[in-house]
């Protein structure tokens, strides 16, 4: 949610500055340029990506605004749980936990652990598909990224389509200053989308995804700990490198 407060601070920003310079509000609505800026971007957007790639961005686009960064502290608690578990009652009680499991990566690793998979095989297996997982998330994140370098070049085409429009209308010197200022309104609204809402926006999911991948990378890690017999506070030890030199010190505190 921090991420829309940005973005309507960045609204407020330009409305209030064209305010203060004397401009209406009413000179930035255009409707024209609006749909030569958008519609120009995605449509360059589906020529370049596969349908796949394209979705995907557009899923990625809306998690940015509600996901928040993964929680190391708690994961590793999750592995600690895992591994007193298995201690208890064996590795076959992990079926009921994976079946609990709503990130699929983590479930799959937790089935492997059931079936009685060897720490190699577990590890090869996971890491098969986070590599995977974290590739296609990059992939669509440069869909994002190519529509932040389109949306400018959108808005300069919406610019000249109206300058022409007024070139064309030289008979009627009293229209061309309100024609000149109506035509530039495309290059705002090209420069602004890109520059504070797609970029920002890419460069948002490109942290989350990297983030997620490092959270996944502890749980694979400490999974295979588990596999190979290590004892809770072994485990604890080895993934400590995984937090934050807070998260650490508390941890130890």
């Amino acid at each position: 949610m921090f991420g829309l407060l940005g973005i309507a601070l960045a609204l407020l920003a330009i409305i209030g500055g064209n305010y203060l310079g004397g401009g209406q509000l009413s000179e930035l609505y255009n409707p024209t340029a609006a749909m030569i800026v958008v519609g120009g971007t995605l449509a360059a957007s589906v020529i370049q990506a596969p349908r796949e790639d394209f979705k995907r961005a557009w899923r990625l686009f809306g998690w940015a605004y509600t996901a928040s960064n993964p929680d190391f502290q708690d994961g590793m608690k999750s592995i600690r749980g895992w591994c007193l578990l298995v201690r208890r009652r064996g590795m076959i009680v992990l079926e009921g936990e994976a079946r609990k499991e709503s990130d699929a990566f983590v479930a799959n690793g937790l089935q492997l652990l059931a079936d009685g998979r060897s720490p190699e095989i577990i590890r090869s297996v996971l890491e098969v598909e986070l590599i995977a997982n974290e590739q296609r998330d990059l992939q669509a994140v440069r869909v994002i990224e190519s529509l932040g370098g389109y949306a400018p070049t959108l808005g300069i085409i919406g610019t000249v389509l109206g300058l022409i429009q007024v070139m064309a209308n030289l008979a009627e010197p009293e229209t061309l200053g309100h024609g000149i200022a109506t035509a530039f309104v495309s290059t705002i609204y090209g420069v602004g989308v890109a520059n504070l809402l797609l970029i920002p926006t890419a460069n948002k999911i490109k942290r989350l995804v990297q983030g997620r991948a490092q959270y996944h990378e502890m749980l694979m890690d400490g999974l295979v700990y588990i596999a190979e017999g290590q004892s809770p506070e072994v485990i604890r030890q080895r993934l400590q490198g995984y937090l934050g030199a807070d998260d650490a010190a508390s941890k130890t505190a």
